[in-house]
């Protein structure tokens, strides 16, 4: 889908941004998973190469910030922002004195934001304008999914150091072991999306200073001070996820923990079982030697003794064990 914007909203759509000249006040181009057509049809609006999805797909820096002619081409990987699903995809950015255009391969929030804004008439006019309102819509968009993310560890946490499923009668070993596989999916899936946001975060903080260098000659100096904001809430947002994923790590090595403990106590329950079974079956076996001369062949008493005796041997390990708390 491809739209133009100005400071009053949607100026045209599709086939409609083919005017020319592109009106004056128009000074965003948005793109939404654009067709060849759509491409094309950008590029002959704006005046300048759209780049494609694998070129933004690029991780180097020199792919991913980098000026062609008066145009300053900027790409980060970003991360859907659903709750289910955090898919990581490009996002990219070219940035002239007089447009924006934008190319994104997902709905975001942070988009519409600002267009609703700009229909609003209290969106930005300005090209730089456009694009610092995007950022700041994005960056306030990954601190709630960061604080969301953060009240769902510490509920994790709950669970983890209070995991005694005995408690609602599920004290069977195979419950037990589901549990703890449920806490160890849920932990994983957190620290999968805040690796992704992490992407995300470095992404933008390698983005502002860039275009605070670059784009220095043609912004305002109140925008060159909300780039400086954008930047140390970036800065800090980074440290908080990193501080969630030291979090995570934790939550992990206890949860592996609990499950290392579970295996014990299931090795130990076997260790003593098969101690205790160890005199009956000795005792057994000497009563069962076909000797001819076995004096105990001809007791009246015999057998008794010999089933008290394996009785015996059986239960005075079972006792020693649980004086010391094996079991």
């Amino acid at each position: 889908m491809i739209s133009l914007h100005g400071p009053d909203g949607v100026v045209a759509e599709g086939e409609a941004c083919r005017a020319r000249p592109v009106p004056h006040h128009a000074t965003w181009l948005d793109l939404d998973d654009p067709s060849p057509a759509e491409t094309a049809l950008a590029e002959e609006t704006m005046g300048v190469a759209v780049p494609t999805r694998a070129a933004l797909s690029e991780i180097q820096t020199s792919s991913r910030l980098r000026r062609r002619r008066d145009a300053l081409y900027l790409s980060t990987p970003m991360v859907s922002f659903d709750p289910n699903d955090l898919s990581l995809r490009p996002l990219g950015f070219v940035l002239t004195r007089d447009r924006l255009l934008t190319v994104r391969f997902q709905r975001l929030a942070a988009f519409e934001a600002v267009k609703a804004a700009q229909a609003e008439r209290d969106g930005p006019a300005s090209s730089s304008g456009v694009f610092l309102a995007l950022v700041e819509q994005l960056t306030d968009s990954m601190a709630d999914t960061l604080e969301t993310m953060s009240d769902e560890l510490d509920s994790l946490s709950t669970r983890v150091f209070n995991f005694d499923v005995s408690a609602n009668g599920e004290s069977r070993p195979k419950r037990r072991d589901l549990a703890l596989r449920r806490l160890l999916r849920t932990i994983g899936r957190r620290g999968k999306a805040l690796a992704k946001l992490r992407a995300a975060l470095l992404g933008l903080g390698r983005l502002l200073p860039y275009v605070a260098g670059e784009a220095e000659s043609w912004l305002r100096p109140e925008e060159k001070t909300r780039l400086d904001s954008l930047h140390l809430d970036v800065g800090s947002l980074d440290e908080f996820e990193a501080r969630l994923s030291e979090t995570v790590q934790f939550l992990l090595d206890a949860t592996l923990g609990l499950i290392n403990m579970e295996q014990n106590n299931t090795f130990r329950v076997l260790t003593v079982v098969s101690v205790i079974g160890i005199p009956p079956t000795l005792v057994a076996s000497i009563y069962g030697m076909n000797f001819k001369v076995m004096p105990e062949l001809d007791w009246t008493w015999g057998y008794p003794y010999g089933l008290a005796l394996i009785a015996a041997s059986a239960l005075a390990p079972a006792l020693y064990f649980k004086l010391k708390g094996w079991f």
